[in-house]
């Protein structure tokens, strides 16, 4: 598989490590510090799917060129999700391929899975339970925020009625999911839903230890874009 990678921080550096461990060919890298490429430079006959982990203000851009271009793109940048209707619009107008998700790491998208089970469980059964998300990320972390945060708690308001929206701040209302950001050291990614009563504290975490799950997500998601046509996520990928 041909490979155009947009974006070559730490994660598209681990993204070509594991590709060419696969046998995969990275053909070209669109980055304003490791090259002068651009993605018009590349087409169909070049590529078989662009990968792109960029900033929340670059992600649409790329995304729409891609589009553009007839390039099947797989897209982890986050933060740009207010573009996010554009971009499937014109996904459909190009007879194109978008696949977006939040997380790529298949373990994250089990806890999303999860996440909405017991929601749904707590709604049905647990009274008297309130909850709230936490996600701890490196420093540098740009987006909060985080975008498997809000994953996380748009499964909960959809399967816990007693939430109806969320704030990046402890609750100010009962009807409020409180969606709680830290920043520490070198943290990769740590997100925790937790139902807290009287009585006793449910907890739904996962922990991520480096980079490479998420890589692995991407790379799977990557190898099954091609040859189709429409907008995507995880959950088509695993069947969740």
């Amino acid at each position: 598989m041909k490979i155009l990678l947009i974006g070559y921080g730490k994660m598209g550096q681990t993204i070509a490590g594991l590709a060419a461990g696969r046998g995969h060919e990275v053909v070209g890298i669109v980055d304003h510090q490791a090259s002068t490429q651009r993605i018009e430079d590349f087409t169909p006959a070049q590529v078989d799917v662009a990968i792109e982990f960029t900033h929340p203000e670059a992600a649409f851009a790329n995304v729409a060129a891609c589009l553009r271009q007839g390039l099947p793109v797989v897209c982890g940048s986050t933060g740009w999700l207010h573009h996010f209707e554009e971009a499937a619009q014109l996904a459909t107008d190009t007879h194109g391929a978008l696949f977006y998700a939040s997380n790529y790491s298949v373990g994250v998208n089990l806890f999303f899975h999860f996440n909405e089970y017991i929601a749904a469980k707590m709604n049905q059964f647990a009274a008297g339970y309130d909850v709230q998300v936490t996600e701890i990320h490196h420093t540098q972390k740009v987006d909060q925020p985080s975008g498997t945060a809000l994953t996380a708690a748009e499964g909960i308001l959809a399967n816990f009625p007693a939430k109806t929206s969320w704030r990046n701040a402890p609750a100010q209302a009962p009807y409020e999911l409180a969606v709680l950001s830290e920043r520490e050291g070198t943290v990769v990614g740590t997100h925790e839903v937790r139902y807290i009563s009287a009585a006793d504290t449910i907890e739904l975490r996962h922990e991520a230890h480096s980079r490479q799950g998420f890589a692995e997500g991407a790379l799977l998601a990557a190898e099954w874009l091609p040859g189709r046509h429409g907008v995507f996520g995880m959950k088509e990928l695993l069947g969740l």
